[in-house]
């Protein structure tokens, strides 16, 4: 299986990797303890069953939960898998402040061993998440010897990497730009459908769709915008949009320690509320993208979640922010942010409010957005600079320290994309203070929003929980750290000739990119169902001989770039 995208893959090391597609590749090469199934609930993999309180998993306080493990299952080095894996992943997690990881195992104070087949997870409160906690389970036997704070740091996962997952990472090139996997045999699903899986990055997402048409690859994500109309006619090809679990955003810079080096009116809840009314959403669905896109509201997205349990809040029509260029200048006036010199741009302590706006060079969409978000903001009397800028230069800034070795952000605002995981701890956690320079790329800060972040991640009960989530997502709309402008579409297409593809959600979510669900790679095979072990060798040198020709040729450049916060990298055009 040939899979193009056009977001490289940053890190093979689990405690690093922020990108999507490192993601993705996590869940091929390592198994969760609770997947999740095409309706997004929870399913046991290492785990034998999902724990609950009529089989004596959760405990009556809801404090112990007790995991019973899969048997016969072992490492992709043939190692057994047992109960000590998961308490060694977990303990390492909690024990040393692992990350992202780190976030979502709130309350758990550790886990010990039972027997081989056993785990016991002592919380320190009742933990809502518990089922949907995104953990991959790595192998003691060869990350207990790797310091956790090289793990954290430097440490680079080198092929052939250990798991228990459907395939394993043999190879890269480039930086990640070509990331080869070998099925593996022993699988407890059983072997996957194919041999081996080439995930290959195109900078130019142009160069992919010809591939694709022209049979090179299988499967392709980040399909260009314009090009989607004309894979939609291909009599070869399935073409599919849907919205994705994430949003497209205006970040600010809303730290308030005396090293930030961003603007001081960002600081401000009221400067950054009032430029809501400055932001015509429908004009960046249609002229930005093409119609490929909603409004955006929340950091939850509208229409994913099962309307069961809907995360989603829509703000009603009375507090709902409109286009509204004269509200967004007497909103500003009310605030203090006057033009009191009658040069056309409004002041803050007597100098001319100036602020930097960036979008990324790999990201058409949002340059486009950007230009729409100068104009409009210019308007209204602000300044603005607005640039293209690589992107890991805008980490570097985001993160940026100065000579004492101090925490000192050093942008106004930036255009990017975020996405969240089945459950909403993830993208909550990303404005709560202690992620400040580590996931929270605003650097914002509320103290009513923290206790609400830890009340909601002990309410066990899913729909007091949802209110709690409602009363979030009212804060950020008020306080506005970032804007959703859109919650865009992603576009995929992939071979009528095979079959098995599975979308996730269901009949409205990808076939790929969906690190939630990676049951394509799994079952997706040629519908003549020939390209197995006899093919397999052919296949692999006609793989070699297209990447070969395309290094040739220059259809590809890869484009080296960090990632953040599992940031989600748009269509190009």
């Amino acid at each position: 299986m040939r899979v193009g995208w056009t977001q490289r893959p940053d890190n093979l090391n689990p405690f690093l990797g922020q990108e999507s597609t490192s993601y993705e590749i996590y869940h091929l090469n390592y198994d969760l303890l609770f997947g999740f199934a095409q309706d997004l609930s929870p399913t046991p993999e290492l785990a034998a069953e999902l724990p609950t309180s009529e089989n004596g998993g959760f405990s009556a306080d809801g404090k112990t939960v007790t995991v019973k493990l899969r048997k016969n299952v072992t490492w992709q080095d043939g190692q057994p898998f047992t109960a000590s894996d998961v308490a060694f992943t977990y303990n390492y997690i909690i024990e040393n402040d692992m990350g992202a990881f780190a976030a979502l195992t709130t309350f758990v104070k550790d886990v010990q061993v039972i027997d081989d087949h056993t785990v016991q997870f002592n919380l320190t409160q009742p933990k809502a998440n518990f089922l949907r906690m995104w953990v991959p389970i790595l192998p003691e036997h060869i990350w207990s010897a790797i310091p956790a704070k090289l793990a954290g740091g430097t440490y680079a996962s080198k092929p052939p990497i250990i798991g228990t997952g459907p395939f394993q990472v043999v190879s890269t090139k480039n930086s990640n730009a070509t990331v080869v996997m070998k099925a593996n045999p022993d699988y407890w699903r059983g072997k996957p459908a194919v041999d081996e899986v080439v995930l290959q990055t195109y900078e130019n997402p142009d160069n992919m769709a010809a591939d694709l048409r022209a049979g090179g690859l299988e499967v392709a994500w980040g399909i260009p915008t314009a090009q989607f109309p004309q894979l939609e006619q291909d009599p070869n090809l399935t073409a599919i949009a849907y919205e994705y679990n994430g949003y497209e955003d205006l970040g600010f810079n809303c730290y308030t320690g005396k090293t930030s080096l961003g603007h001081p009116a960002l600081k401000d809840w009221r400067f950054r509320q009032a430029l809501n009314y400055a932001i015509d959403r429908e004009a960046i669905v249609s002229t930005a993208h093409l119609g490929r896109a909603v409004p955006g509201t929340t950091i939850i997205p509208v229409d994913y979640y099962p309307k069961s349990l809907d995360w989603h809040w829509e703000p009603p029509a009375e507090v709902k922010y409109t286009f509204d260029l004269e509200k967004a200048k007497a909103a500003l006036d009310a605030a203090g942010y006057k033009d009191t010199d009658g040069d056309g741009t409004r002041d803050y302590q007597g100098k001319p409010i100036v602020l930097r706006l960036w979008a990324r060079s790999a990201a058409p969409t949002s340059q486009r957005d950007g230009r729409l978000l100068t104009d409009w903001f210019q308007s209204i009397g602000l300044k603005i600079k607005y640039s293209v800028i690589d992107e890991g230069l805008l980490i570097e800034k985001m993160y940026n320290t100065n000579a004492a070795g101090e925490f000192a952000p050093d942008y106004d605002m930036f255009i990017w994309r975020n996405g969240g995981d089945v459950d909403p701890t993830y993208i909550l956690s990303c404005f709560i203070t202690e992620q400040i320079n580590n996931w929270s790329d605003c650097a914002y800060s509320n103290p009513t929003y923290d206790a609400l972040f830890e009340k909601q991640a002990m309410q066990i009960d899913q729909q007091q929980r949802r209110e709690t989530i409602i009363e979030m997502q009212k804060i950020l709309y008020r306080d506005s750290p970032n804007i959703a402008l859109v919650y865009p579409f992603e576009l995929e297409a992939y071979a009528k000739d095979w079959t098995g593809w599975v979308r996730s959600p269901a009949d409205k979510g990808g076939v790929i990119y969906n690190y939630n669900n990676v049951d394509s790679y799994i079952f997706a095979h040629p519908v003549t169902g020939e390209v197995a072990a006899e093919g397999g060798g052919n296949t692999g040198l006609v793989v070699g001989l297209v990447i070969a020709a395309v290094v040739v040729i220059g259809i590809v450049v890869w484009l080296l770039r960090r990632g953040r916060g599992r940031a989600i990298e748009e269509s190009q055009e």
